[in-house]
């Protein structure tokens, strides 16, 4: 697997919250698909924490083996 801190600029990307991250904290995870890539990130620290970069193969390859 290669997983990257990405350094290009991701501020056009679309950002998705998990659906298990409520309003009280905790740790939560956002989401956001690109072309050739998927970004993870902390919510809690949008706009401003580390994003990884992994490829969408990789990404539907952790998808199947988290959902079983």
């Amino acid at each position: 697997m290669s997983v990257g801190q990405v350094t290009e600029n991701v501020d056009g990307l679309r950002w998705f919250k998990s659906s298990y991250s409520g309003s009280g904290g905790g740790d939560c995870v956002e989401v956001a698909a690109g072309l050739d890539a998927v970004y993870v990130r902390d919510s809690k620290v949008a706009g401003g924490g580390p994003v990884l970069r992994v490829s969408r193969a990789e990404w539907d390859a952790f998808i199947t083996l988290a959902v079983g």
